[in-house]
């Protein structure tokens, strides 16, 4: 576990305190400086405690640990994550006002017991940041996770006093997703053989369409009118048009260069595995139960599935040749292959982020207006969005293993890519004037077309 990730687990950590920290500041009104400090030692000491002494109980059955390691440690990093998903689902639990010894001691304990096993994981999944002893470094994940817990539990308490506990349910959504995407990679990298995901470019690249997401889907804590036609004609579009550059520049013509340069008729095998990645995406379309929100639409088998969930299959349906793309020019990245610019893997990151915001709008808003709480309503955005990274990753592994497969995935996630945004253009014109959504639609192709020509890397 290297230093990036470990700033990750401790923010994740940190997100059961953040949101008790909201509830403490709405509980007690006005704050002083002495309470905020009160806090955030409070909370940021039994949270770096904690999983000091779950890992000090680790040590002692590191044998027996090391045998089932990665597993343990996926499944105690989800138990967690889906645990703190599931709380912020369910109805909120006051927190008591008080900042007295007794009252902060039954918080801090509670809000860190989960950092206990989590602690254990150290065994499994060594912290490896400085270069000294791994007690050392477990010392230092230690402090690195109280500090952190510290000063967001700090914000925590300034949040809760001034707008209440309206972003509860939220921060801990966010906290339970890292700890779930945490355990998968960790699983993930010891099934790797190629040692791919010990690449911080990497893992980051993975992450950054998911900040999209969660961006887009905290939108539903600012607004809760429905959205503008035009705006969504414009987002819709913008976000169309990247997507179909992404797959013509990003994918397809790579491919047909990548195979022309192996001395094999690119356009042949690249056309076919493009209509495959069609019938794929035809076939998810056909199979999956799903509703096109702003159209009414609903597409696959009959199901009795809450509407809610059928929304956000929409957009899971539409991420998934996202996250084969991704995983596919980061495989690319990792093993310098000529034919593909160096800068390319962080264009299209930024890309599929920038077009996941209005993807993530779209679930969590329209789920927001028909009634249900905020912190459904944003959960629902987040999972529609997790099959990128987590595709991307399985993606990574597989053409790191098989080369030569390369070239095909990316035809075949251009195909998927290009049914898909077609597949959504109609709406963009929501029964009228489409000119704004046009325009919208050319401007994300062209950007991001330009960004991919200009190979800076």
């Amino acid at each position: 576990m290297g230093l990036f990730e470990l700033i990750l687990l401790s923010v994740g950590l940190a997100m059961d305190a953040f949101a008790v920290s909201i509830c403490k500041g709405l509980a007690a009104g006005k704050i002083t400086k002495k309470e905020y400090l009160l806090c955030g030692v409070w909370f940021g000491g039994f949270q770096g405690l904690m999983p000091f002494i779950g890992y000090l109980v680790g040590s002692n059955f590191e044998k027996l640990i090391s045998m089932i390691a990665p597993w343990l440690a996926f499944a105690i990093l989800s138990f967690i994550g889906g645990n703190m998903i599931r709380e912020a689902l369910g109805d909120d639990e006051e927190a008591a006002p008080g900042f007295d010894v007794k009252t902060m001691f039954m918080m801090a304990v509670a809000t860190s017991i989960d950092a206990l096993a989590v602690g254990i994981t150290f065994v499994a999944v060594p912290v490896e940041v400085l270069k000294a002893g791994h007690l050392i470094n477990v010392i230092f994940a230690v402090i690195v996770i109280g500090v952190i817990t510290c000063i967001i539990s700090m914000i925590g308490v300034k949040i809760g006093s001034i707008f209440g506990d309206r972003y509860k349910s939220g921060s801990e959504i966010m906290g339970g997703t890292i700890l779930i995407f945490i355990g998968f990679r960790s699983l993930i990298t010891y099934l790797d053989k190629s040692q791919t995901l010990s690449d911080g470019d990497t893992i980051f690249g993975m992450l950054i369409p998911l900040i999209g997401t969660l961006l887009g889907s905290a939108v539903i804590y600012a607004k809760k009118n429905r959205m503008a036609d035009d705006l969504r004609a414009v987002l819709v579009g913008g976000s169309s048009g990247i997507m179909l550059s992404i797959a013509v520049w990003g994918m397809i013509e790579p491919a047909i260069d990548g195979l022309n340069k192996e001395n094999i008729n690119g356009i042949i095998p690249v056309t076919i595995c493009f209509l495959l990645g069609v019938v794929i995406q035809l076939i998810l379309d056909k199979a999956v139960p799903h509703t096109h929100v702003y159209s009414e639409i609903t597409e696959g088998p009959k199901s009795g599935l809450d509407p809610a969930i059928k929304v956000m299959l929409t957009e899971v349906i539409h991420h998934i040749p996202e996250g084969i793309a991704l995983g596919a020019i980061y495989a690319a990245h990792f093993m310098q292959t000529e034919w593909v610019s160096k800068s390319v893997a962080l264009v299209l990151a930024v890309a599929i982020a920038f077009q996941n915001i209005p993807e993530a709008i779209y679930v969590a808003l329209p789920i927001r207006e028909k009634g249900s709480k905020a912190g459904k309503a944003f959960f629902m955005g987040v999972v529609s969005g997790v099959p990128t990274p987590l595709l991307g990753v399985i993606t990574v592994v597989i053409v790191v293993l098989y080369p030569a497969l390369l070239p095909f995935i990316m035809a075949l996630a251009g195909g998927a890519l290009i049914y898909t945004t077609i597949e959504e253009i109609p709406q963009i014109a929501a029964g009228k004037d489409n000119d704004k959504g046009a325009l919208a639609f050319v401007a994300g192709f062209a950007i991001v077309m330009l960004m991919i020509f200009l190979k800076l890397g």
